[in-house]
């Protein structure tokens, strides 16, 4: 074993016996003795895990299907009856200049159509030339409806593509044809890769300026990779078992590389820290994972916890998604704790000679051996005039949050995909021939037969927000009929989210009266709409599950009452500066993006998600002021050095989380731009302005009440000893 010399000040201490180590300690020390198995059974796992995942393929499927909606029931009715609208629909675009009535135009696409009729995923096809509500006014757009044989979520690229080829077949150089439609727009999705790689090199750089030397940089890099890498080819596994959506994996990479990263680099600054003050390499891993490795242990609970609550909101894959992300957050967790201590014996002669060096360095010019004078002038200055820090803090996160109060749930739709896509193109077409609400038909059913499916349609004609409806499609069995209706506003307007409330709870039930037939509201575009009412009525509930079981461990792990409180308080306020910018930039269209809704899973995702993050800072930064306390029993001392301590290595996470998080703003994905930045504003506002300015302000404020709970509640309370050898 090496030993270090220590610098001046401190002192080696010794070792506690085997039998009285944590569970954590022994598992660092049978990592490091058994350094070159951990890192071979990683690597059994990835390439085994990779193995399996590359020869079955993954078999994701978005499902936004809530039984119960009135959309779930429409669907049932259909598929009970045989109705070809039990499917979702794509529309074919024409655009002719000259008219789409010339016989070469007529016949180009007659034939076509009759190609796109014969496809397995088709379930029938009706022709512009049949219905005149199926071209513009001047005749120069018109749109085929292709009804498809099940789900736009389950129909697979390849075969949206297939589509495609099979429209584009009646092209000439008067005649455009796109498509559109929901499953139109896989088309137009980006590539990923780019964003992982910027946000993983923005990470290194960040670690290579903490800690002086590329190899101690890479290796929390290497720890999340392995954590990442495994468990994505787990999922890809479990994909064919559960309901896993196809945006899963770029959320599970987000996630696990920004905090795969931060738990490692959490132990390993107190690794670094322990080897400055005179351990040899294998007792400062031992130390490390103790200490900070409790620190993980408890954060890591604290996001599982948060997303396995989105299991009981019931929203179809998101409950897969959820799981997904916190099987990704318990394997980084897990790589913290056995893959590191590993890789951190493989090179601990190295770090001991360097950081020991460094340190002596700092002795040598009478500054303290771990640095963090700057964080102390910081932290004196924050303490000096601690309500009016206090105050102006919160005030302007309450600024950012107010927004949020006009936070509108939906999904975009093709006008936010890409300019050129043939998605954004036919809905720039439809939109200009026949309104926007072409892009999101509304789907509607009757059991009441041919005379309640003609009245519908009438009653649909002449209902204000509606541009057109289609006559009657009788069901197989003649027991059901469907009207396709086309509002006047986009799927995505709140116009749109108006008229289908306004269908179901007056238009409808007047028709109802009169014909004694049912009528339900289905379609995509309704499935959203109850999508984000579903979530809405939900929230409450999981955000007052997640907040207590959270208020709950850290009252375990602080034995205290208002640091738990405070916590949560302050983590909801960054989540609603989060949510506030969000609102300002996608939804009003801040920075000249396309204005539209917020995604509707994102916000409970990132209440999740970022409440969970949120606990891992305040753990690390809290324990190690309490560590303080216990010592000194002196609250100002307390505050200002646990923030000298930990200042550095929570701004540094927080560098990380974002530099990760935004690199997603840079893809093409909407719903991906929506996530990575609103994770950055919530990780930046948490480890910079919570953490470093009200946490210490409202401590300072509190003084020795900090750590007040009641007696009898401290004695029923198991005992959790973050700051064991404190």
């Amino acid at each position: 074993m090496v030993t270090t010399t220590p610098v001046r000040g401190d002192t080696p201490t010794t070792p506690p016996p085997p039998h009285s180590r944590s569970v954590l300690e022994r598992t660092a020390g049978f990592a490091q003795h058994h350094r070159w198995t951990a890192l071979l059974l990683w690597v059994v796992v990835l390439f085994g895990v990779w193995g399996a995942a590359s020869a079955v393929g993954d078999g994701y499927r978005d499902d936004f299907s809530l039984p119960g909606t009135e959309t779930q029931q429409a669907l049932e009715t259909m598929e009970k009856h045989g109705s070809a609208q039990a499917g979702d629909t794509l529309e074919i675009v024409l655009h002719d200049r000259q008219g789409l009535t010339g016989a070469d135009t007529r016949g180009r696409v007659t034939a076509m159509l009759g190609k796109v009729a014969k496809l397995p995923e088709v379930a029938e096809v009706r022709s512009p030339y049949d219905d005149q509500q199926a071209v513009s006014q001047d005749g120069t757009v018109g749109y085929a409806t292709v009804v498809l044989d099940g789900k736009s979520e389950d129909l697979a690229k390849e075969d949206t593509q297939r589509i495609y080829d099979t429209a584009r077949t009646a092209r000439s150089n008067a005649l455009t044809v796109e498509l559109g439609g929901d499953a139109a727009r896989k088309l137009a999705e980006p590539e990923g890769g780019a964003a992982e790689g910027i946000g993983m090199l923005a990470a290194l750089v960040i670690l290579g300026l903490m800690f002086g030397t590329v190899i101690a940089a890479g290796l929390p890099v290497i720890a999340a990779l392995f954590a990442v890498g495994s468990t994505l080819g787990v999922i890809i596994l479990l994909s064919h078992v559960f309901t896993i959506a196809s945006y899963t994996p770029y959320i599970m990479m987000l996630v696990g590389l920004g905090v795969g990263i931060d738990y490692a680099l959490l132990i390993f600054a107190r690794y670094r820290a322990e080897l400055v003050r005179g351990a040899s390499p294998d007792e400062a891993g031992r130390r490390a994972l103790d200490l900070a490795g409790r620190t993980v242990f408890f954060a890591g609970c604290t996001v599982i916890v948060a997303l396995l609550g989105l299991v009981a909101l019931g929203l179809g894959s998101l409950q897969g998604t959820a799981v997904a992300v916190a099987l990704t957050v318990l394997v980084t967790m897990i790589a913290s704790l056995t893959l590191l201590p590993a890789l951190l014996a493989l090179f601990g002669k190295r770090f001991a000679r360097q950081f020991t060096a460094k340190a002596r360095k700092r002795t040598a010019k009478g500054k303290p051996i771990e640095g963090g004078d700057r964080w102390r002038a910081w932290a004196g200055l924050v303490q000096r005039r601690p309500l009016v820090s206090l105050l102006l803090a919160v005030a302007a996160l309450g600024a950012l949050a107010a927004p949020a109060l006009d936070l509108r749930l939906g999904f975009a739709d093709a006008g936010n995909d890409a300019a050129g896509t043939t998605s954004r193109e036919a809905y720039d077409l439809l939109a200009d021939g026949f309104g926007p609400g072409f892009n999101g038909p509304l789907v509607v059913v009757t059991e009441g037969g041919d005379k309640a499916g003609a009245a519908l349609s009438q009653k649909l004609n002449d209902t204000k927000g509606i541009a057109a409806a289609t006559g009657p499609i009788p069901s197989q069995d003649g027991k059901a009929a469907t009207v396709i209706a086309f509002p006047d506003s986009s799927p995505q307007d709140e116009r749109t989210t108006e008229l289908v409330h306004t269908l179901r709870d007056d238009v409808l039930v007047q028709l109802r009266e009169e014909t004694g037939a049912r009528y339900l509201v289905g379609g995509s575009t309704t499935a959203v709409i109850d999508y984000a009412d579903t979530v809405s009525s939900r929230m409450p509930l999981f955000i007052a599950i997640v907040v207590g079981l959270s208020l709950l461990i850290l009252v375990l792990v602080f034995r205290s009452v208002l640091v738990p409180l405070k916590a949560a308080l302050l983590n909801l306020l960054s989540i609603g500066a989060a949510l506030g910018a969000m609102t300002l930039v996608f939804q009003k269209g801040m920075f000249g993006l396309e204005p539209g809704p917020i995604e509707a899973y994102l916000p409970i995702m990132i209440f999740a998600i970022v409440f969970g993050l949120s606990m891992d800072y305040e753990i690390f930064l809290v324990s190690r002021i309490r560590e303080e306390w216990t010592r000194s029993r002196d609250a100002t001392v307390a505050i200002r050095e646990g923030l000298a301590h930990t200042g550095s290595v929570v701004v540094a996470a927080g560098a990380i989380m974002v530099a990760v998080f935004g690199a997603f703003i840079l893809g093409g994905d909407r719903m991906l731009q929506q996530f990575g930045f609103g994770m950055a504003v919530a990780v930046f506002v948490d480890a910079v302005v919570i953490r470093c300015l009200i946490v210490p302000a409202a401590l300072q404020l509190m003084g020795r009440h900090a750590w007040w709970i009641p007696a009898g509640l401290d004695r029923r309370l198991p005992r959790v000893d973050i700051e064991k050898h404190g």
